[in-house]
């Protein structure tokens, strides 16, 4: 499991760096902060039942934040 988390730190990687030559940086350091968070993850030899509650929490938090940036901050049709 912990490799799986290594993985979403590797794809995360990769859309934070597609949004950072897209010239949206904020969404860009939201996704470095989830590599950052997954890689670190992938490290600590949890058991897969605590692997799975902190994805469940992250998949809650992420879709908040990233529905209130959405919606509230970012500007259509603007770089």
């Amino acid at each position: 499991m912990d490799n799986m988390f290594k993985l979403m730190g590797w794809w995360t990687g990769i859309f934070a760096v597609m949004f950072f030559i897209g010239d949206m940086l904020t969404p860009a350091l939201i996704f470095v902060a989830s590599t950052v968070f997954f890689l670190l993850l992938g490290f600590l030899n949890l058991t897969e039942r605590m692997y799975m509650y902190i994805f469940g929490a992250y998949l809650t938090v992420f879709m908040v934040g990233f529905s209130y940036y959405t919606t509230f901050i970012h500007v259509q049709g603007m770089h």
